[in-house]
């Protein structure tokens, strides 16, 4: 089996297109059960964890290209400054009046479990994901 795209940058590009949809769900069940402000707060958690898989995929592919130590890393550090992120953002957003904390963080759970078990789930499709990694230098 050839590999001619990182692992990580193909869990995006296959998870990705589900995000339409998914924002949809979620603004639909918002406006249902909280009103605007909840449809658009739980659109906003869906894209963020858009944002939050497009960030993880590039990081981890750029570090995958240096040494297995940036990977460990990048994939640590970056779970630390992605909370941080998602905490001081939602901070920020309580602030505005039409904004739902709660629908977010309804959106924002369900929608991250999601996309780990459907990560999960193509990635034990194939080899362990390290296994796909490959290192300059390394012995092959």
């Amino acid at each position: 089996m050839t590999i001619t795209v990182e692992p990580e940058r193909e869990v995006a590009r296959r998870l990705l297109p589900l995000t339409v949809p998914a924002i949809a769900i979620a603004g639909v069940a918002g406006r249902l059960l909280g009103g605007p402000g909840a449809a658009a707060s739980t659109a906003i958690a869906i894209a963020v964890v858009a944002v939050n898989l497009v960030a993880h995929a590039a990081s981890l592919a750029w570090a995958a290209r240096i040494s297995a130590a940036a990977v460990l890393l990048v994939g640590v550090g970056g779970y630390v400054v992605r909370i941080a992120t998602f905490t001081a953002g939602l901070v920020v957003l309580d602030r505005l009046p039409w904004f739902s904390a709660v629908g977010f963080v309804a959106a924002f759970v369900p929608a991250t479990t999601a996309l780990l078990a459907l990560e999960l789930r193509y990635l034990g499709d194939r080899r362990v994901q390290s296994d796909l990694w490959y290192f300059r230098g390394s012995a092959s």
